[in-house]
């Protein structure tokens, strides 16, 4: 997967790019000044190290992180090829200036004093949508995940096992750098809710379902949902492993609302009905979202 694309400079979409990226490493970096870093909190990735060497050492924070993330993206290039974009460059770059300069005009004192779990909570939050907001831009945070990319090259690991297993050892290091329990309990936390908020921003909430419904009155149920509720569906040809007779499934992507409405026509015309109801993250097509404007954000 390339973030690399090329975008016409000054054109609309390189604007709206870059100012993302720059919203999203200051939001980032709010989150790890004001919250994150005064509580010695490790959320892994470079700014984690950043965070043991300046509770440590008193090195900078974002300077920590630029100097790692610098070799590190020259290392993923040289061995993933060239997946890193300019604009992941600039991404952090930003984040770093923003950290340190947030640093030196506020100093290390928690927005909110004795209090590391609402802390930490906020500050997962804005992680979590900074971070959003710079990969919808179609850049990388750079850090760990290049080192977890290498890592899957070389072991076949699964990606998402390998960024875990890498911000993992980030925490437990803070863990014997500080000598304190609360440290990876806490950054835990933070990993946590920073993933959700990541999906949040890049999925939005979810308002669909998709619904699987097997019964014999598959014909009044398909002009229900094509009449009534106004929406398409796809017929599933299939056979019951019990009985081994033909089936239809019905295969049909409707709103919350919708789904209350279709169940209770169910109920009314087959109570023996199967319905399964999925959470759907992100439907698009007719009727739904378009993926020209999904793609083109």
């Amino acid at each position: 997967m390339t973030f690399g694309n090329k975008e016409k400079i000054f054109s609309r979409r390189w604007f709206v790019s870059y100012t993302l990226i720059t919203l999203g490493a200051f939001i980032m970096a709010s989150g790890y000044v004001l919250f994150i870093s005064p509580y010695k909190i490790v959320p892994g990735g470079v700014y984690g190290i950043g965070i043991i060497l300046y509770h440590l050492l008193g090195l900078p924070v974002g300077l920590t992180g630029l100097a790692l993330n610098i070799p590190l993206t020259i290392i993923g290039v040289r061995i993933l090829g060239p997946r890193f974009g300019v604009k992941t460059v600039v991404g952090f770059f930003l984040a770093s200036g923003f950290i340190d300069g947030m640093t030196y005009l506020y100093g290390n004192q928690p927005l909110v004093h004795d209090d590391p779990l609402l802390s930490g909570i906020f500050g997962g939050v804005l992680l979590g949508l900074g971070l959003g907001l710079i990969f919808k831009a179609r850049a990388t945070s750079g850090g760990s995940s290049i080192i977890a990319m290498v890592i899957t090259k070389y072991t076949r690991i699964p990606l998402g096992q390998s960024l875990m297993a890498v911000d993992a050892l980030i925490v437990l290091l803070g863990l014997v750098s500080f000598g304190d329990w609360t440290v990876p309990l806490y950054s835990l936390i933070v990993i946590f809710i920073t993933g959700k908020v990541i999906d949040v921003v890049l999925e939005g909430f979810s308002y669909e379902k998709t619904l699987f419904i097997v019964s014999d009155k598959y014909e009044e149920i398909a002009s229900k949902i094509l009449d009534d509720l106004n929406r398409g569906g796809t017929f599933i040809e299939a056979k019951g492993m019990y009985k081994k007779d033909e089936k239809k499934i019905i295969f049909v992507n409707v709103t919350r609302r919708e789904v209350a409405i279709l169940q209770d026509f169910i109920n009314q015309i087959d109570p023996d009905a199967f319905v399964t109801v999925i959470e759907a993250s992100e439907i698009l097509g007719k009727g739904f979202r378009s993926l020209q404007e999904r793609v083109s954000e």
